[in-house]
């Protein structure tokens, strides 16, 4: 199985039977071997200098520091528990980190700065910490909620009921004709000169990710699909999104925009596709390698129909 992509990879044991042990999450947390990130903001913790790498602090560091979040249970790598806490408004605190060192990067830039595996691990903590931040609030009563399972589920403090988190599905695929290839800008991007990327959307309810490929490919473009063939996936935290890269040939080449929605939708050919990658076209640019949408055009480019995550 390959996770090259950015954001997947994740190496810990998500803890699936530990998790309904309530004694042994609250024992497992005041662990001195037990690490703990925390996340500010939404944003990531890194050392500064040589080692720059996730920041974990240990039990009696989390007491120094006065963090009185509770930690949800991220998982278990070699038997040593992670968990993440939210430290969002604890200023003292931040500045403390600060001056021991640390920095406080946006979750996109910081994969930049870390392996493969560690990104894994910055897009469950964010998604986790943006989902207790939204649920904190029972959807059927308007009470409060409070974390169970370690995090993994919060539940209501009136009527019982549980609420999961939810990954959302999206398909991203690149429609080829030959030697041409579908690319689109998006309004909700903004204007940029000549940066395309794959075309993309939600997965609707009902649907199935074939389905919904030929309908957004219709909807953004006006063209019609055949041979949809799923490449990879990968975790997108920003909330929390799934994307299902696809590629799919074009059975129509006449576009049609969805104005509302789209500013250009283009054929690129294969030669001018590779410059783009190469970083040498004047006409297009292609989004960079932390998203799926850069592999799955690379992998079009290079004839490689089988896999879009090298």
């Amino acid at each position: 199985m390959s996770t090259s992509h950015i954001y997947s990879g994740n190496p810990l044991d998500r803890g699936e039977r530990e998790r309904r042990d309530e004694q042994w999450l609250t024992d497992i947390s005041r662990n001195p071997a037990s690490r703990f990130l925390p996340m500010n903001d939404l944003n990531v913790p890194v050392s500064q200098g040589i080692d720059e790498g996730l920041v974990w602090l240990s039990i009696d560091e989390i007491r120094r520091l006065r963090i009185d979040t509770d930690p949800k249970f991220l998982g278990l790598l070699n038997g040593i528990a992670h968990f993440v806490v939210d430290i969002s408004g604890q200023v003292i605190t931040v500045q403390e980190l600060s001056d021991g060192g640390y920095k406080y990067v946006d979750a996109r830039t910081v994969t930049e700065l870390l392996s493969g595996s560690d990104s894994g691990i910055v897009a469950q903590a964010r998604a986790q910490v943006d989902w207790h931040r939204r649920n904190r609030f029972c959807s059927t009563c308007g009470h409060e909620t409070f974390a169970t399972r370690g995090g993994q589920t919060r539940k209501c403090s009136k009527c019982e009921a549980v609420n999961y988190p939810r990954t959302d599905p999206v398909i991203i695929t690149v429609v080829a004709d030959s030697e041409w290839c579908l690319l689109g800008q998006s309004r909700g991007r903004g204007a940029s000169t000549n940066r395309y990327s794959a075309l993309a959307g939600f997965v609707d309810q009902g649907e199935s990710i074939e389905e919904a490929v030929a309908r957004e490919v219709m909807e953004e473009s006006g063209i019609a699909i055949k041979n949809v063939r799923y490449l990879s996936s990968q975790p997108w935290p920003f909330p929390s999104s799934l994307m299902i890269g696809c590629h799919a040939e074009a059975a129509t080449t006449d576009i049609s925009i969805d104005d509302e929605e789209m500013l250009d939708v283009r054929w690129f050919h294969r030669d001018e596709v590779l410059m783009a990658l190469k970083g040498t076209s004047e006409v297009l640019t292609v989004p960079g390698p932390i998203a799926i949408a850069h592999h799955l055009i690379k992998a079009w480019a290079n004839n490689n129909m089988t896999q879009a995550n090298g």
